[in-house]
């Protein structure tokens, strides 16, 4: 026994199905479609008109919400906000990052330059939230027990599931732990490219359905302190983590080379290293390709990971093909080589936007 309530719109009919004291959810067909309902013998089928509809009750409380995928896909969102990634930020934000001698997590440098990070994404958020998401963006720092801070920026979401993306703000010189480690590669371009997407997002004025969270971890170059000391605080809260994506190095195109994403089997959740292949053929202008780190070595993805959390990883190109000569040491800078480029840096930053937003979902 049931009948049928529809509802007149302006791209066409919304009909509801009732069953006893059950609802179901509105479905939405086109007049075409609605000339050829039938309706059982002996049931009746209600036509509302528009102005009948403001007279009469609807038989459930809920309303009917316009979901953005009604109007455009989440596809078309996310291409919207990759179309308004900026190379220009990218080299002031690493030009800035830099500048500092080192970024030791546990030195003086290494808070200096975590401060200015800090305050500059403080700024860029301030200047780039929207009046509708400036309520649901925050940024602070977490402390640790050395001098270095991590960074966390969170734009709230309708659930307090968590999407994140990680790069580490520490540097480290091999031949001396203060001695100058600019850190352009590693792992400055991965802390901008991340650092690019966040303020994309923010200025969207998008709200996510899951909170999204940009994450700069301090002491990732000596055994991934920051990202522990993160991971324990939302362990022991009880975080819920949709996936967590890791950029360690983001600039390198090693000559003679294919320009690709490196999507790393290290510490990788089977799900997440398809979503992320998918995403990169389907929002990116260049391939992804699967690699490894020797010995089984992650960034800060392996705290996540070894705390049972989803994670994939995301490398320059191949680790076979990556700037490995150059980390390190002081010739870690922007300037060393044509290989270093920041259009490449640019893609990651579309992998951020397209990872969270798509995992995130948008809100209705």
């Amino acid at each position: 026994m049931y009948q049928m309530l529809l509802f007149a719109g302006p791209s066409g009919y919304l009909f509801r199905p009732c069953l006893g004291d059950n609802a179901r959810r509105a479905a939405h067909q086109t007049p075409e479609l609605l000339q050829e309902l039938n309706v059982p013998e002996g049931q009746t089928l209600h036509v509302l008109t528009p102005e009948a509809t403001e007279q009469i009750p609807l038989p459930y409380p809920e309303a009917i919400p316009q979901q953005p995928s009604e109007r455009y896909s989440v596809r078309d969102i996310i291409r919207r906000v990759i179309n308004t990634l900026s190379e220009d930020n990218l080299r002031e934000n690493l030009d800035g990052l830099t500048s500092f001698d080192n970024r030791y997590y546990d030195s003086v440098s290494g808070r200096e330059s975590q401060r200015w990070l800090f305050e500059r994404i403080s700024n860029i958020t301030t200047k780039s939230v929207s009046h509708t998401t400036s309520s649901y963006v925050s940024v602070q720092e977490f402390e640790h027990p050395w001098l270095q801070n991590s960074i966390i920026a969170q734009i709230k979401g309708k659930t307090d599931e968590l999407v994140i993306i990680g790069a580490h703000l520490d540097s480290l010189s091999i031949s001396d732990p203060e001695g100058p480690a600019p850190g352009a590669d590693d792992d400055g371009s991965g802390v901008v490219s991340a650092l690019e997407a966040y303020r994309a997002i923010i200025s969207s004025g998008i709200e996510p359905n899951l909170s999204i969270e940009f994450h700069w971890y301090a002491a990732e170059e000596v055994g991934w302190l920051g990202s522990q000391d993160v991971v324990k605080a939302y362990t022991q809260r009880g975080a819920r983590v949709r996936g967590m994506l890791q950029f360690d190095m983001t600039a390198w195109v090693k000559n003679g080379t294919r320009e690709e994403i490196g999507i790393l089997d290290n510490c990788a959740d089977e799900g997440l290293r398809n979503l992320t292949t998918e995403f990169v053929a389907k929002y990116l202008a260049i391939p992804s390709v699967s690699t490894k780190y020797p010995l089984d070595y992650c960034s800060d993805d392996r705290a996540w990971w070894e705390a049972g959390y989803p994670t994939i990883g995301v490398l320059e190109g191949t680790f076979e093909n990556a700037n490995r000569l150059n980390i390190h040491t002081q010739n870690d800078r922007s300037d060393i080589s044509p290989e270093f480029s920041f259009s490449h840096m640019l893609e990651f930053s579309k992998l951020a936007v397209a990872f969270a937003m798509e995992l995130g979902g948008v809100a209705g």
